[in-house]
């Protein structure tokens, strides 16, 4: 048997519980890893609370999209890899029912990546939905270049702290947007080349004055709600770009009247498309390589702490990535 977190109704952390469920085989061009840490991420509370964009399948439903762990069986047909390989989780469309909160995971050969060697179980947890929402967002998508001006909202989150060690690496500006005075200095000595405190400074008016006035090439936004149409001001007439890729306020986001590019990115669009992944995969790996890209971790629980990781979550005083070891 393995041991799972499911959930029966939506609602608060105590809706989670550890059951038992058999062990998978893998079917023909499958693999099955028994999993060394998973990675909690808003999505995760999203599903949790009932808040999902798309129907959730009760009772006893699975949750999680991050995993990190080794192959213990492949199937029919699988060449690539091999018992005992070390890998990443790139794709989980349907976590509700296989979601990696899970002892054991069955999924198909092309939703796992090697996990670099660089990297340790916990390390890898952290790594791929914040690296790849903002490499895909930042890359992909808005095609950013050395030298760009990058606002970056949430910046403590880890896809905040991701994008701003992405935007170094390509040559890129990070400018780090916070609620919290309290994090400045750590967005700092994270890479931001300035950081903008929402508290006591206007997002606008700050951004004009760290790019002489021209305003932002780039806002990655991960908060949206009725403050994205102010934001929006920040980017460069006419050539800026403001690609969302979260939803932390959940009211209404008016469409920005700026003369600007919007993308409303969502990651399954480059996680499921192979191409897209080997891409993603190349960048991220040649990043931890030479130290430009390292996941920032906050908290490490495990899986018997499920609950409290979640609520730990739900404070949003985390910065970075919060972990549940298996």
């Amino acid at each position: 048997m393995s041991r799972v977190v499911v959930f029966d109704e939506t609602g608060a952390p105590e809706v989670l519980r550890i059951a038992d469920e058999p062990v998978g085989t893998p079917g023909a061009g499958e693999v099955r890893l028994r999993i060394e840490a998973v990675g909690i991420n808003r999505l995760d509370q999203m599903v949790r609370t009932g808040m999902s964009p798309r129907p959730i399948r009760l009772p006893r439903a699975r949750l999680g999209v991050e995993a990190t762990g080794t192959i213990d069986a492949v199937g029919a047909g699988v060449q690539r890899w091999s018992v005992g390989d070390p890998v990443i989780v790139t794709a989980v469309p349907d976590m509700d029912t296989n979601g990696t909160y899970a002892e054991h995971l069955v999924l198909p050969a092309d939703r796992i990546i090697a996990r670099p060697a660089e990297l340790d179980a916990i390390g890898a947890a952290a790594l791929w939905v914040a690296y790849s929402t903002a490499y895909g967002a930042l890359v992909e998508k808005a095609a950013m270049r050395p030298g760009d001006h990058v606002l970056i909202t949430a910046a403590s989150s880890a896809v905040g702290l991701a994008a701003i060690q992405i935007a170094n690496q390509i040559g890129a500006i990070p400018l780090a947007v916070t609620r919290r005075t309290a994090k400045k200095d750590t967005l700092l000595a994270a890479g931001a080349a300035a950081v903008i405190v929402t508290d006591h400074d206007d997002v606008v008016e700050a951004t004009q004055q760290h790019t002489g006035g021209a305003g932002a090439d780039i806002i990655l936004d991960s908060v949206m709600g009725p403050g994205l149409a102010e934001l929006a001001g920040a980017a460069k007439p006419f050539s800026g770009t403001l690609v969302t890729v979260g939803w932390l306020d959940p009211r209404p986001a008016p469409y920005p009247a700026s003369p600007i590019t919007m993308i409303r990115y969502m990651s399954f669009e480059h996680t499921l498309d192979p191409c897209a992944v080997h891409r993603i995969a190349a960048f991220l790996t040649a990043g931890i390589r030479t130290g430009a890209l390292q996941p920032t971790i906050d908290t490490v629980f495990t899986l018997d702490d499920i609950v409290a990781a979640h609520h730990h979550l739900e404070k949003g005083t985390h910065i970075g990535k919060i972990v549940a070891t298996i």
